[in-house]
């Protein structure tokens, strides 16, 4: 059995028809680190609250280790479930000093056992110098780490965390996301992190989970999700891509589109198909030199992203079509509007979806 199980979870909130979370199904293993991505309103911070026990399911059941602490006969209260939640605004007492603050939910431990978890969890975040200053004299980083200390703190079976990044600036978020996944490693603690952003989500899970209107989408490793969507909505929430309608050619690896055939990075079961998508991420298109490159378009669009340029292209083929191609370029290539380019696609890079 599972550390976490989740079992047709159905949530729905008073005078709405639809479901907040629709028949969710979720296994997390022990000392796993799960996020929840997904846009606002699909149902990721309802998820949360309810295994933390602040919403209660409409129907379902939770487990953590293998007690129940929700069914249609029993509800434990958050206190008793062994849940640590660090918030988005990190909700430190500004009159405490940082040991107190940590030392919040220690009350029913013995003074001596106190003062030395107190300490170990400060070392564990890198603040041991840090237990008599204030939430104020910290800096955004710091504080986030006094809030995961605090949770921390208890030992308890999971720590929760609502959008732990969105308070923070990019350099500051990007050292943020991997000192969090070493405090969590080092204190082999499970994790559910919920995120609207693609990159804390890569950067941190061991699995993500990908949502949409209460519906759990996809669930797999960050390089799946990326390289393999199951679906057209996974597929452009995680990354850019462009989506190509074709058909499955008899050889079944490939597929024949607007553009000319497309090769998949491995045979698809989906035979005799003729109305199939795929998938083929920008980075997987790779400039032709000298116009050897087996597809061929026009310029009609640049964009300067620092690490690269966007190229939109206006494709050549027999069946004209309005779509453009968004394709990657390296910045040194002095590519210009109205250039006529050519490129290939890597197959590892195409993925067919629903």
């Amino acid at each position: 059995m599972s550390f976490i199980e989740l079992e047709n979870i159905q949530k729905l909130f008073n005078r709405v028809d639809k479901p907040a979370v629709n028949q969710l199904n979720l296994s997390i293993d022990q000392g796993e680190i799960i996020t929840l991505l997904g846009p606002s309103g699909c149902g990721k911070t309802t998820i949360l609250r309810m295994i933390a026990g602040f919403e209660q399911p409409t129907h379902g059941k939770i487990r953590i280790r293998e007690d129940i602490v929700y069914s249609d006969k029993r509800f434990v209260p958050p206190e008793k479930r062994g849940v640590g939640m660090v918030f988005q605004d990190y909700a430190l007492f500004p009159h405490l000093n940082i040991e107190k603050n940590i030392a919040f939910g220690l009350n029913k431990w013995r003074r001596s056992e106190k003062k030395a978890r107190v300490a170990e969890i400060l070392e564990l975040v890198g603040l041991g110098k840090y237990g008599k200053r204030y939430p104020n004299e910290l800096s955004g980083g710091q504080q986030q780490r006094v809030s995961l200390a605090r949770a921390l703190a208890p030992k308890p079976n999971v720590v929760l965390m609502d959008e732990p990044f969105s308070n923070l600036d990019a350099g500051l978020r990007e050292k943020m996301r991997h000192d969090i996944v070493d405090i969590l490693k080092k204190a082999n603690t499970t994790a559910i992190i919920v995120t609207h952003d693609q990159k804390d989500a890569f950067a941190v899970s061991d699995r993500v989970v990908v949502m949409n209107e209460g519906v759990i989408q996809q669930v797999a490793h960050p390089r799946d999700i990326y390289r393999c969507p199951s679906n057209c909505f996974v597929a452009q929430f995680v990354g850019k891509t462009n989506l190509i309608k074709g058909t499955v050619a008899e050889d079944l690896k490939h597929i024949d589109t607007n553009m000319g055939r497309v090769c998949l990075s491995e045979k698809t079961d989906q035979a005799d198909a003729d109305n199939v998508t795929i998938s083929i991420r920008p980075e997987g298109c790779k400039l032709g030199e000298n116009g050897s490159g087996r597809y061929k378009g026009k310029v009609v669009r640049v964009v300067y992203s620092g690490e690269y340029q966007e190229l939109f292209i206006q494709l050549d083929g027999n069946q004209p079509t309005d779509q453009l191609m968004l394709i990657n370029a390296p910045v040194e290539k002095n590519i210009t509007i109205g250039s006529h380019i050519s490129f290939d696609i890597t197959p590892e890079l195409v993925a067919l979806v629903n």
